[in-house]
């Protein structure tokens, strides 16, 4: 599987603002976008303004960014959404957001969606309790998703036990850390939806 291995934090940058990829990391004063809050390289700082463009472009790679989803993914997912009912860019933050890494991930499981993944992909994880190593799996309501029993004593899922409560999890998810649990209560609407994107301009991008 075609996966980023490049510096994360760089990414941040190119942004200009945190994108929440490393983690503990980001919440600390180590977190690089806090000692220098302009893109990388030899320009960074002295970039004019961006094109209408290129403001779409770089809105669409923030999101991929955020789920860690390439290209070729990510451009499914939004053939995708704008085949169903509604709107084109809550239908596309809705597939995103029921992808199983981030349930993992949002559930309080794991510190970062990368994290999230790795777990997925070792095989920790069950959905509806069968084993399931595919990241990009998609949860339903009612969906159970758990962490295997030869894996609960593994640390990642010791500290999330000891740390349960100091992360929110949305509204339409119900983690039981204590079981290392995760229920399915409904599917993301995009008020609940706590990504800082504007959805309408990579429905812009796309359309065009």
């Amino acid at each position: 599987m075609a996966r980023y291995t490049g510096a994360d934090c760089k990414r941040c940058r190119r942004e200009k603002q945190k994108l929440f990829l490393k983690g503990a990391k980001c919440e600390s004063a180590k977190c690089p976008i806090e000692i220098r809050p302009y893109p990388p390289g030899e320009h960074g700082r002295g970039r004019t303004k961006d094109s209408e463009y290129l403001l779409q472009k770089r809105e669409k790679q923030k999101a991929a960014r955020i789920y860690g989803v390439l290209e070729k993914q990510f451009r499914g997912y939004y053939n995708e959404a704008n085949r169903l009912q509604g709107k084109t860019g809550d239908n596309l933050l809705r597939i995103l957001e029921t992808r199983l890494d981030n349930v993992v991930y949002r559930a309080g499981f794991a510190k970062s969606r990368d994290h999230a993944r790795q777990l997925v992909k070792h095989g920790h994880i069950t959905l509806n309790g069968r084993k399931t190593d595919i990241p990009s799996a998609r949860v339903s309501v009612n969906d159970i998703v758990e962490v295997r029993e030869p894996s609960r004593n593994l640390t990642p899922f010791q500290v999330a036990v000891a740390e349960a409560g100091d992360k929110t999890v949305p509204a339409w998810l119900e983690a039981i850390p204590s079981k290392l649990r995760v229920l399915v209560h409904s599917m993301p609407e995009r008020q609940v939806i706590d990504t800082q994107v504007q959805e309408q301009l990579i429905v812009e991008l796309y359309s065009k």
